[in-house]
Parts: C-alpha cells; sequence; structure tokens
C-alpha cells in the first residue's frame, strides 16, 4: 500500500515510519512539510500522492498550554482532522485518527469504545473534535484512542525520569493518575495490522495491565537497573497544573476482542524491551 503518514517526526510517527516502510510505501510528512490546518495545501497533496491510507498522527499535544491557547489545541486538532479526512475521502482512501485517553472524565476505573466520552480539560475537548470530525469527513475511518506513548524519539516520561537521575534530582511523581504505558513501537504494529483490515471504527490501542505515574517511574528505574532511585509519591494537587488530568484513564480494548485482533502485550514487558534494547540502541547511534 501507500501511505500518507503525518506528524512524521513525532514519537509515534517516527515508529509508524519504521514499523510500515518494510512492507508498503510510506510517504512522511512532518510540520515542517505539512500544515494540516492549511485544507488547500492539505488537499493538494493528499491528491497528487493518492495514497491509499492516511495515518494522522500530527496533534498538538501541549495538555498545559492548551488551556491558555484553545483555539490552536482545536485549529490542529480538529480542524487539522477535518482536512485530512476530507481529502482522504476525495481520493478514497481509509484515515486513522489517533487519540488520546484524555478524551474521558476519570470517573470511571476503566473506559471501552462504548462509553461517552467527557473530556475535563481543553486537549481533550480538542481532541474529540477531531475524531468527530475524521467520522463525519471520511466513511472508511479507524480511530485509535491511546495513552501514556513512549518511543525511541521525542520527549517522554521514560526519558524524563532516566535524565532526573543523570543530574542527581529529587524525583517527585503522582501517585493518584492511573492509565496503561503504551510503547510506540506496540502502537505502529496495531495499526499497521488494522490499516489491512475493513473493520472500521473506533479502537482502544495501549499495552495491557494499569499502573500510576508513580509506579511507572518505579518499574522505569528498575528496568534500567536504577533500583536505588529514591521516587517520592505526590498528589495531583501538588503539581498545580493549568489542566486537570483524568484519575483514572484506564483503557478497556473491547473493539479488538470483539473483532478478533490481537491486543498489546503487557505494560511492563513492552516496557523491558524499550529500556534493554531500543533505547539502549538508540543511545549508542546518539
Amino acid at each position: 500500500m501507500k501511505i500518507i503518514v503525518t506528524g512524521a517526526n513525532g514519537q509515534l510517527g517516527c515508529d509508524l515510519i519504521r514499523v510500515l516502510e518494510t512492507e508498503d510505501t510510506v510517504v512522511p510528512f512532518s510540520h515542517r512539510d505539512l500544515d494540516v490546518t492549511d485544507n488547500d495545501r492539505v488537499s493538494r497533496v493528499i491528491e497528487d500522492v493518492r495514497p491509499e491510507v492516511v495515518i494522522h498522527a500530527a496533534a498538538y499535544t501541549r495538555v498545559d498550554e492548551a488551556e491558555r491557547d484553545p483555539d490552536e489545541a482545536f485549529r490542529v486538532n480538529a480542524i487539522g482532522a477535518r482536512n485530512v479526512a476530507a481529502a482522504a475521502e476525495a481520493v478514497g482512501a481509509k484515515v486513522v485518527y489517533v487519540s488520546t485517553d484524555y478524551v474521558f472524565d476519570g470517573k470511571k476505573p476503566s473506559y471501552s469504545e462504548f462509553d461517552t466520552p467527557s473530556p475535563i480539560n481543553v486537549y481533550g475537548r480538542s481532541k474529540l473534535a477531531g475524531e468527530q470530525m475524521t467520522a463525519f469527513f471520511n466513511r472508511r475511518h479507524f480511530i485509535v484512542r491511546t495513552s501514556w506513548l513512549y518511543g525511541r524519539n521525542g520527549k517522554n516520561f521514560v526519558k524524563t525520569m532516566l535524565e532526573l537521575t543523570r543530574q542527581g534530582k529529587p524525583v517527585r511523581v503522582v501517585n493518584d493518575q492511573i492509565g496503561s504505558p503504551t510503547y510506540t513501537m506496540d502502537l505502529a504494529r496495531f495499526i499497521g495490522r488494522l490499516i489491512s483490515t475493513n473493520l472500521f471504527g473506533t479502537y482502544h490501542a495501549s499495552n495491557s495491565g494499569s499502573c500510576s505515574w508513580y509506579e511507572f517511574a518505579k518499574a522505569i528505574f528498575k528496568e534500567a537497573g536504577f533500583s536505588d532511585v529514591q521516587v517520592e509519591p505526590i498528589s495531583s494537587r501538588e503539581l498545580a497544573r493549568a489542566a486537570a488530568r483524568p484519575a483514572f484513564s484506564v483503557l478497556d480494548h473491547q473493539a479488538i476482542r470483539l473483532n478478533g485482533l490481537e491486543a498489546l502485550r503487557p505494560w511492563r514487558e513492552a516496557l523491558r524491551d524499550f529500556v534493554r534494547h531500543d533505547l539502549t540502541e538508540a543511545q549508542k547511534e546518539g
């Protein structure tokens, strides 16, 4: 297949390219190459490439800044999604919109694809609007919600924790937010399998199991051989961030089960592989 990937320089975008280019023709677009808020430009690019699939991984992800600049968050996450979905529909292409666990309010222990979204921050509302735009403007759509991403490229929680150990700084991590850490290579492989089907709809795709950010940090240090690092659990209130976060954002993978697809592996197993192999290789290359 010929596949366009937006947000190609991001964590997920880079791993989508790594996974897909072994068997398919991937045409990557970073933000510099393609501003998804430019409707005319998006239409021309997709018309010229004429892909079978567009994976829309570009997004505004600055959760706290979105509270101060909601227009920009909605411009990228909602209007950008509309532009991509409509242009893909015009050439008969499937579209994948990568969304987030933050479309939920965190009042339940876990959420399936059939639960009603109720976001509690601007970022979550803008991503939900992007889901709605995608579903409205493209009949052949996959909406893939995921959570707590980390990977080889870009900034993420795993890298931040390990950097703190090198700097000798104290480690204080919230213990009252529960979710599912997700390795971008595992998510990329799932999306690669999904686009080969016509099982359209909404999917929750995260590594299996759940933990708090505090438990995640402890696991990172253990897998990296820093078991003696002292981690202090704190409350979300102590961080005083601009945007509220859902207390529980564990994604139940009901659509994966119902459609007979392969679930992502346990989060701890994925973390172990990332820290001991992928991250090590990246450090050698760097």
